[in-house]
């Protein structure tokens, strides 16, 4: 995947119809691939599942699946019968996980470094060799039965990591990272330098971008800073619009006309992004999503 969309429905009938309706559309607009970000209400692999064998046109993927809260082997099941569903055209995403995320399983966000390498380690196994023998401090993966799906091969597993320590694992155990709200002085400086040094392969970057194609840039940088001012007080999205020289989440979405937006792609691409994904793209409503769905679609198409 080089080009795709973040997809979510606001006041869905039946989300799973209704978005199934949406992926359609952006398939049709010449969109090579859709992302379904991990909630607390739908399960992202069955959603990506279901709209990857809906329609075979498109790439599909997760980002991200905390892995505070959830198993190696669950993961491997959900992903493996994913890929399957759509002839392997499935993206594994994984998180870290945030104190969140961990709060709604009762379980507190500790040693998360640890934690991703103890997963990543058995997800491999499972993946790989189909069965894994892991007995860590934080997780045991030791499955009595084969964890091989027939028609899963090569299921790509990514992190949305931008850390050091977190880059350094997903370099060594995964393919790539998904780092959102990392702009492009981070990637080149930072995130593109660390994850590499520790990758054997050349790995994916695929950056996840606030934009929205639109003429009413006031209110679309006014939806920006509501929308996005969550993630300034979390550490880690803190730490990489530091690192950026920005203040605000806002100031790194893309937000104008189809020229500006396309060139605001082409820096992430610049910095080292392998894959370039929009979200945040019905900040202005309907219309304007859909002029930034046709966008993608043109330059899917170069």
């Amino acid at each position: 995947m080089t080009l795709g969309i973040a997809l979510a429905v606001e006041n869905a009938t039946n989300y799973v119809d209704d978005i199934v309706e949406q992926a359609r559309y952006v398939a049709e607009q010449g969109v090579p691939a859709v992302w379904f970000g991990q909630r607390m209400d739908y399960d992202s692999p069955t959603l990506a599942a279901i709209v990857g064998r809906e329609i075979p046109a498109l790439q599909v993927g997760t980002s991200a699946i905390p892995v505070t809260g959830r198993h190696p082997l669950l993961i491997s099941s959900q992903a493996q019968t994913a890929q399957a569903a759509t002839h392997g055209r499935y993206h594994l995403g994984l998180a870290v996980g945030s104190t969140l995320s961990a709060s709604a399983f009762g379980q507190p966000f500790d040693r998360p470094i640890a934690r991703l390498r103890e997963f990543l380690t058995a997800l491999r196994q499972l993946l790989d060799t189909g069965t894994a023998d892991i007995h860590g401090e934080l997780f045991t993966t030791t499955p009595a039965l084969p964890t091989s799906v027939p028609g899963a091969e090569r299921l790509p597993v990514l992190v949305a990591a931008m850390g050091p320590q977190a880059l350094r694992v997903t370099g060594e155990l995964a393919d790539g990272t998904l780092p959102y709200l990392a702009g492009p002085r981070t990637l080149s400086e930072h995130i593109v330098p660390e994850i590499t040094r520790a990758a054997t392969t050349p790995p994916r970057v695929v950056a996840f971008v606030p934009a929205v194609v639109t003429a009413d840039v006031e209110s679309a940088r006014s939806e920006a800073l509501r929308h996005l001012a969550f993630y300034e007080q979390i550490p880690s999205y803190r730490r990489v619009l530091d690192l950026e020289g920005v203040a605000r989440a806002a100031d790194l979405a893309l937000i104008g006309d189809e020229e500006t937006v396309a060139a605001g792609i082409r820096r992430y691409f610049d910095a080292g992004a392998t894959e370039v994904v929009l979200t945040a793209t019905d900040l202005t409503g309907q219309p304007d999503h859909r002029r930034t769905i046709a966008l993608l679609g043109e330059l899917a198409r170069r």
